[in-house]
């Protein structure tokens, strides 16, 4: 048994890593330093096509599995971002955990298909989970992989283990950033403390709001890429001028919301800021303005208030990042605390924020006990911060030392989805 399971390791067969997220799912072969694809987590589901039923039989309860299986189902963004007739935008994801199995498994399907080409039972898979995840889904993840993709071996880490493993740490506080949560996780030697694990739902998305409110009080077009056609150069702060796309009838809201968040996105991305210190409109007066040009060609420079949008991040008094970060630790034994401060892991997609990190490391400086040495870590790289799990399975999943840890597909046929609880902490 013991020699079967070494077959996985070496250089001629690349295990897999994924990780999913609220934004997208990474995916790509371990032992590479960034993911192969980076697919959005949502669908987009195309109505079934109207069928020669008569009236009566369509209503009918016993004709709908048929219909049911005819939606047509769109991945990724070459095909999500395109507009089209009654495409409904669905995300599987919810509260960091896999939500809608079906929707999910087309998303796996697709990675198989035209990321990996190659057959799911040639490559070990290792997949990331939120620290909270609950068992039912462990289990159910387990036996997806085995059950339906025949993977030769499998195992699951918590994304907090992987971004401490990726900054060379095996005891971390994990500062994880993402779409629509922040989250502050202790590990300890590689291990998540879990009863000291707090989250709070202010992440990306709910930046994209406070944008979204922020702009159009100040009335200002957010007429998203896909309505444009053409549009002139106008001066600063002048209304756009832009001749409007012929669209497919019926867009729905789903898919429009959605089109409008990349936009914000896109806006946070390049315009908001986070000061060191709290805000303080004088400060931020001094620094010099940003300049963004809308699709539909509106521009103006933005000031003061690129740093109090991003405020409320940190500004929060029980969710700002640096409370999360310092509750954390105190949850945690006396005798981790200081290594705990000692390595301080800041990782997730909305930490590219300009400023965050330093941020953090001054809302911790104050908080943390007069005696500790602080440190921030901090990828600088975007590809680094963004896929800092992805990359932490990478590393594992090609360790020598690792490949006795996978459950083979004959444990888990010997002793089925309960392995998962039992092999992968």
């Amino acid at each position: 048994m013991s020699g079967g399971t070494m077959l996985y390791g070496g250089d001629e067969i690349g295990a897999l890593v994924f990780d999913p997220g609220h934004h997208s799912l990474r995916v790509g072969y371990a032992q590479e330093d960034s993911p192969k694809a980076e697919i959005p987590s949502v669908v987009g589901i195309g109505a079934a096509p109207e069928t020669n039923l008569d009236p009566e039989t369509k209503t009918d309860n016993n004709a709908t599995p048929n219909n049911a299986d005819q939606r047509k189902f769109y991945v990724d963004t070459n095909y999500v971002n395109v507009p089209r007739s009654q495409m409904e935008v669905q995300t599987y994801m919810k509260d960091g955990m896999i939500d809608n199995w079906d929707l999910f498994e087309k998303v796996i399907d697709y990675a198989y298909a035209n990321v990996i080409q190659s057959e799911p039972e040639y490559h070990p898979v290792l997949f990331s989970e939120a620290s909270w995840n609950v068992r039912n889904n462990r289990e159910k993840l387990t036996e997806l992989m085995f059950e339906k993709y025949n993977v030769p071996a499998f195992f699951l880490v918590k994304n907090a283990v992987l971004a401490a493993f990726s900054s060379g740490r095996a005891t971390a506080l994990v500062v994880d950033s993402g779409a629509t949560h922040t989250s502050a996780v202790p590990v300890h030697e590689g291990y998540v403390l879990s009863q000291a694990v707090v989250k709070s739902p202010l992440g990306g998305d709910f930046l994209s709001r406070q944008c979204r409110q922020h702009l159009e009080k100040h009335g200002i077009d957010l007429s998203p890429v896909y309505k444009i056609a053409s549009k002139d150069v106008v001066k600063e702060r002048d209304n756009g001028r832009f001749t409007l796309r012929k669209l497919p009838e019926n867009l729905t809201q789903s898919w429009q919301n959605y089109m409008q968040q990349l936009m914000m996105q896109d806006f946070q991305m390049n315009v908001l800021q986070v000061l060191e210190n709290p805000f303080d409109e004088r400060v931020a007066a001094q620094i010099p303005t940003v300049h963004y040009e809308f699709p539909n060609g509106y521009h103006q420079d933005f000031g003061s208030e690129r740093f109090k949008i991003a405020e409320s991040l940190f500004d929060n008094a029980m969710l700002g990042a640096g409370q999360l970060a310092s509750t954390s630790v105190g949850m945690c034994d006396a005798d981790v605390r200081l290594s705990l401060f000692g390595s301080v892991v800041v990782t997730g997609g909305n930490t590219l924020l300009q400023g965050f990190p330093e941020r953090l490391n001054r809302d911790l400086q104050l908080r943390a006990p007069s005696n500790t040495r602080l440190k921030m870590i901090s990828a600088n790289g975007s590809v680094e911060r963004r896929f800092g799990a992805w990359i932490g399975g990478s590393i594992l999943a090609s360790i020598g030392t690792f490949q006795q840890m996978w459950i083979s597909s004959q444990e888990y046929e010997e002793a089925g989805k309960s392995q998962v609880e039992r092999k992968c902490p």
